[in-house]
């Protein structure tokens, strides 16, 4: 079975939006693992607009499933992950100022760096993905930097499914097997939903992992909305 890792973000986005500490990210990342997620995943990014720093020390103690730090390695970022020992820290090429992660890396144009990044993880005994286009020829050159896994970036294949187009699945497909030849754990996330990950998950074989945020918190929020709105009325009572 393929692992579930709920990223949080978005439940620090509305704490934030208040000030205050409601929703408390340490209680909803205890209650996603008691609700039977395998693992919770953050992505703090240099302005800290949602998850903060100190986040990802105060979940630390409280993941008992797969802990999964994702990031661009600059050097702050680096120290943190290093010195928390996250089971796992996934690698994203963001810019200072992207809304959200919108590409993979370019692993020939910057093998060096990566090889480099990752070498220091594996140092401190801390499994390394690299987020990936489906791009065979960068996949080859992903195995090069000594990472155990890829996580297959998967905006593309959602956007296209949501059109009808089935054909978008592919590419993955023929990523997920080159991976698998290389020794390459495959991971996947971004804008995968309960519209899609079904039919995404049957059909790209060997995966690991999917980490699944955004749609996910606003899944819950809708499907929940119901139940508290009843819930609020009989109160009223």
């Amino acid at each position: 079975m393929t692992k579930l890792s709920v990223n949080i973000n978005k439940i620090a986005t509305l704490r934030n939006s208040r000030g205050g500490d409601t929703p408390n990210l340490v209680s909803v990342a205890v209650d996603v693992q008691e609700f039977g997620a395998q693992g919770i995943t953050i992505h703090p990014r240099p302005d800290e607009r949602h998850i903060r720093y100190q986040d990802a020390y105060d979940l630390k103690p409280i993941v008992t499933t797969e802990y999964n730090i994702e990031g661009n390695p600059i050097k702050k970022f680096i120290d943190l992950v290093v010195a928390i020992k996250p089971t796992q820290v996934t690698l994203v090429p963001d810019a200072i100022n992207a809304i959200t992660s919108n590409a993979g890396w370019d692993t020939i144009k910057n093998q060096s760096f990566l090889t480099e990044v990752v070498a220091e993880f594996k140092r401190n005994g801390i499994r390394t993905s690299i987020f990936m286009d489906p791009d065979l020829g960068l996949i080859e050159a992903a195995v090069k930097t000594g990472a155990e896994r890829i996580e297959l970036y998967t905006e593309a294949f959602a956007t296209e499914y949501g059109l009808g187009n089935k054909e978008a699945i592919k590419p993955y497909v023929a990523s997920a097997n080159l991976a698998t030849e290389l020794g390459l754990g495959i991971n996947a996330g971004h804008d995968l939903s309960l519209d899609n990950i079904q039919f995404f998950a049957k059909n790209i074989p060997n995966l690991l992992e999917v980490s699944i945020g955004h749609a996910l918190i606003a899944e819950a929020l809708y499907l929940g909305l119901e139940n508290v709105v009843n819930l609020y009325l009989h109160k009223l009572k």
